[in-house]
């Protein structure tokens, strides 16, 4: 059984037991959180939301917080004497996937 959700303005397909990296959710490790945003839930018979399933949810527990490699931001303008070095490191949240309930 598989479910495609919706969080942090992606979409995962996802299954039990699976390890997931998605953006930021302000819950601390250990904690239990629930996705209501399922699209659709398949398997032996496909749900199809419009857009969400109706009553369905995913269970996941939060592994860790942490951020992600380095992202260098690198402006140049040839010529003028225009350089500009930044860095970027996103947040994310890993979460294990406990039970698809649909």
């Amino acid at each position: 059984m598989y479910a495609i959700i919706e969080t942090g303005g992606k979409q995962f397909r996802v299954e039990e037991g699976q390890e997931l990296f998605i953006e930021k959710l302000d819950a601390e490790a250990g904690e239990t959180i629930t996705f209501d945003r399922v699209l659709m839930v398949g398997g032996d018979d496909v749900k199809v939301g419009s857009p969400n399933v109706d009553g369905a949810t995913v269970t996941a527990k939060v592994e860790k917080q942490g951020r992600n490699k380095k992202v260098v931001v690198y402006k140049f303008k040839p010529k003028k004497n225009y350089r500009r070095k930044q860095g970027h490191r996103q947040p994310y949240t890993k979460v294990v996937i406990d039970k698809i309930n649909g």
